[in-house]
């Protein structure tokens, strides 16, 4: 997460629990609505296109457009084949999985829940190569 690499508190859950404005990321309910109108072929879309690039410029309309597409395409390759998330990835991203809420969508049931040494494995991983791209961004 980007937020978290560039030292800045972001809370990923907001965004799930419709309060992106207090997510900690900038003109973050311009994203989300720019995002749910992108991908329910909306009416609305037109409208969230010109807010977005009006508060943060064409450069990031055009960054945001290509991750809703890049998010949607993979979302749907692996739920049209079943693609399990990996045991490893799996662990790691286990605390970001709980905070999204991503137990609740019925392609979860493709990958096994990692079990408590797996998760706690996985979080000191992440926070490991959190630390390690934090000091790699700070050296660059």
């Amino acid at each position: 997460m980007s937020g978290e690499l560039a030292g800045e508190p972001v809370d990923v859950g907001a965004v799930t629990e419709g309060d992106a404005r207090n997510s900690g990321v900038e003109a973050g309910e311009l994203l989300v609505a720019f995002a749910e109108a992108a991908t329910r072929d909306s009416a609305e879309l037109p409208t969230a296109r010109a807010a977005l690039r009006e508060a943060l410029g064409p450069e990031a309309l055009v960054d945001a457009a290509a991750v809703v597409g890049n998010f949607e395409r993979m979302v749907r390759i692996a739920d049209a084949s079943g693609i399990p998330l990996d045991a490893p990835m799996a662990a790691a991203s286990a605390d970001l999985q709980r905070a999204l809420g991503i137990d609740r969508y019925a392609s979860a049931a493709n990958t096994p829940t990692p079990g408590p040494l797996a998760r706690a494995v996985g979080s000191v991983a992440r926070r490991l190569a959190f630390a390690a791209l934090r000091l790699r961004r700070r050296r660059a």
